[in-house]
């Protein structure tokens, strides 16, 4: 390297062309290069789009990519740092000679973004230039809204967070930006990811079940930005939850017994009756949906047909929802003979009244109940509830858009910190 005084001219330079607008030349020269002030790289830039237009600032196509190339014989582009005004960063890549770095998200529309460009000279100086644009808002578009839930407050180990959108996004490119931007952070820490369920709704959950008196608190980077063709994100209220003691129920239905564990110790067992042959209950991991002080269950709301031998129109007290379908774990006072010896319910856990009522009275909305040795199927992953922890970890990492089929691990935002992701 050459360290003798030295003359820079325009032609020695490093000459930046971003995809944004124009300037004019300069470039700074000193005794020691490696440890020079940074020149100005003002001389260096230029926009291959019109920054005005009589005087009045253009605004930047969202839809086009944000590049940088660096022309001339001894000059690199040593870094570029893009991030808009609500503290987003939009990752790129640069090439390995430096000739060349280009975004690959997608920038938001409608906001200020400041560009940072380090750029190095054949002698190793270093030149520094900060841009500053604004993104233009597209004239037609279609805006994806996000709704978290459940609602705001506490619940129990097994309650996922879900995201419910306002318009369907179906290709994998798509879901991968949307994904993206929707963060679920806990204390403590610890890994999870969403699985789309269908075109409109996400779960979040993590690896095993969140730790007792965790914080999860969820957000939304979507908004401006563009997800597909004419759709863009919108708006997204956070939402906050935290998570109680660790409480799960597993009722055995051979054993005709519910054994309700507190953090990991035995609390209770309590004598049970569950599906009988036909009604069997569904075997799996439930998530506890809701509780209902008195519920009026018919038979014909199961298809049993009124005034068959299997109908029924009863008032049921303390009854705990496990599924949509109209499966609880309620009092079952007429079957207190059967409790912890047949199995004779049309697919509830029925138990006594004190039972029943210390079972509402201990558990809340995000509680397992976890059903075993049934004869009937295996609970569904969706659409009866949160059966979500019947996917094993490979399968439910599987329905991402983003770890989908990558070695399990830290999520891609953590593997690349030195070139950070865009929202």
């Amino acid at each position: 390297m050459n360290l003798s005084p030295r003359i820079c001219t325009v032609v020695s330079c490093t000459t930046l062309v971003v995809a944004l607008g124009a300037g004019v030349t300069a470039c700074g020269s000193g005794d020691q290069p490696l440890s020079a002030k940074p020149y100005d790289a003002a001389g260096q830039i230029s926009f291959n789009s019109p920054t005005s237009d009589g005087g009045k600032a253009v605004k930047v196509d969202p839809d086009k990519p944000l590049e940088i190339l660096a022309t001339g014989d001894d000059g690199r582009i040593t870094d570029v740092t893009a991030i808009d005004a609500s503290g987003r960063y939009v990752s790129g890549e640069l090439a390995a000679d430096g000739s060349r770095w280009h975004s690959t998200s997608p920038l938001a529309a409608g906001v200020h973004y400041t560009v940072r460009v380090s750029t190095e000279d054949g002698d190793g100086a270093p030149g520094r230039k900060v841009l500053d644009f604004d993104t233009g808002t597209p004239t037609t578009q279609q805006v994806v809204n996000v709704k978290f839930g459940p609602e705001a407050g506490t619940y129990g180990v097994g309650q996922p967070v879900t995201a419910e959108l306002s318009a369907p996004v179906k290709d994998q490119a798509s879901r991968a930006i949307v994904e993206r931007a929707l963060k679920v952070d806990s204390t403590p820490s610890v890994e999870g990811a969403w699985h789309w369920v269908d075109d409109k709704t996400l779960h979040y959950r993590p690896k095993e079940y969140w730790p007792t008196n965790a914080t999860i608190e969820a957000h939304s980077n979507l908004a401006g930005i563009k997800i597909g063709e004419r759709l863009w994100g919108g708006n997204a209220k956070s939402l906050k939850l935290t998570t109680g003691d660790q409480l799960i129920a597993v009722t055995d239905a051979a054993a005709h017994a519910m054994t309700v564990y507190r953090n990991g110790q035995q609390i209770k067992r309590i004598p049970v009756t569950t599906g009988k042959p036909g009604f069997e209950t569904r075997n799996g991991v439930k998530v506890v949906l809701s509780k209902e002080y008195l519920v009026r269950m018919r038979g014909t709301t199961i298809g049993i047909a009124e005034g068959s031998s299997d109908s029924y129109d009863l008032p049921v007290y303390y009854a705990t929802r496990v599924t949509w379908s109209g499966e609880y774990v309620h009092a079952a006072p007429w079957s207190v003979g059967n409790q912890g010896y047949a199995n004779v319910s049309h697919g509830c856990t029925g138990m006594s009244t004190s039972n029943a009522e210390w079972f509402f009275n201990n558990v809340r909305a995000g509680d397992i109940v976890k059903v075993q040795n049934s004869n009937g199927k295996t609970m569904d992953p969706f659409g009866n509830g949160f059966g979500d922890w019947n996917l094993d970890w490979t399968k439910w990492r599987n329905g991402s858009a983003l770890v989908g089929g990558v070695p399990d691990g830290p999520p891609p935002q953590d593997r690349a910190r030195l070139r950070p992701e865009s929202v």
